[in-house]
């Protein structure tokens, strides 16, 4: 296989065949990531993606799942993606489902009726960064897109047929805008009624804006139980016709991994739990990215 820069995935893509259709990312400007610093976006040529393929007809035929790497495939132009899938589709017929990363720009620039046929050549999962609910937030960081813009392009995709795995980001906030931030992606993501939600613990990068204002003293960051104050606060907002919750990732000081509406009143329980003192947190050593 064929790979460039740093290979970013989901975790729940640990075990897929991880195709590099893109290097870098199309946008490359949140202020909290220093994965692709310094790296120009660029779409693969399609003899080198067609030559990753044949290789994983050969070598990858275990493996169930396929993910597009890397920061947001979903931006190639149609008449590129639409059969690149549907090659994927006739080289690796064992592949059940392909995932990729999306943000509101990809979405915006696919239309229904594009979106309905990458869906339909196999194209199963969209993993959105929406990081905050809160607008003051999302302009801090860079992000790109209001609140509202979030949801739209969050229904587009879910009315796509697609999964909608959405990621929110404890801590990216602040300690000034904290519950600001917490309350308003409780109410986010319950407007975008996601089917996957992946909550993260800030961890600052060196090189990165936001690592700078730390140092600076400009963005003060906040500790394990003011994060797990937001993971409280956001989780009982959320409200899930059907999903999965998670804040299982290795960065989290509390492991969760809960199914909505079901196991809401266990995990506040937990999480209360955990506050008290009750319940130990990960230490910081064994925090990572």
């Amino acid at each position: 296989m064929h790979y460039e820069g740093n290979i970013i995935r989901p975790p729940s893509e640990a075990a897929s065949i991880l195709l590099q259709v893109t290097v870098g990312c199309s946008r490359n400007k949140c202020t909290f990531c220093g994965t692709y610093r310094g790296e120009r976006f660029k779409i693969k040529p399609d003899a080198i993606i067609n030559e990753d393929i044949e290789f994983a007809a050969t070598h990858c035929q275990r493996q169930r799942r396929l993910f597009l790497c890397d920061g947001d495939a979903l931006i190639i132009p149609q008449k590129r993606l639409l059969p690149l899938l549907l090659r994927i589709g006739r080289r690796l017929p064992w592949v059940t489902r392909i995932g990729a990363y999306a943000n509101v720009k990809s979405l915006e620039l696919k239309s229904e009726k594009e979106l309905q046929e990458l869906r339909e050549a196999g194209l199963g999962i969209l993993y959105m960064g929406l990081e905050s609910g809160d607008d003051v937030t999302l302009k801090a960081i860079r992000k790109g897109a209001a609140a509202e813009k979030m949801i739209q392009m969050g229904r587009k995709a879910k009315a796509a047929g697609f999964k909608l795995s959405v990621t929110v980001i404890l801590g990216i906030a602040g300690r000034e805008r904290s519950m600001a931030h917490a309350e308003a992606t409780g109410r986010v993501l319950s407007a975008m009624d996601p089917d996957y939600v992946g909550a993260l613990s800030l961890m600052l990068v060196p090189g990165t804006p936001l690592h700078a204002d730390w140092q600076q003293g400009r963005f003060p960051l906040l500790d394990s139980r003011d994060m797990l104050r937001e993971l409280r606060t956001i989780f009982a907002g959320t409200r899930l016709s059907r999903g999965l919750f998670h804040a299982n990732h290795a960065s989290n000081y509390l492991p969760i991994k809960a199914r909505l509406p079901r196991d809401r009143d266990a995990v506040l329980k937990l999480i209360d739990s955990a506050l008290a003192g009750e319940i130990a947190l990960k230490p910081e050593y064994m925090r990572g990215l």
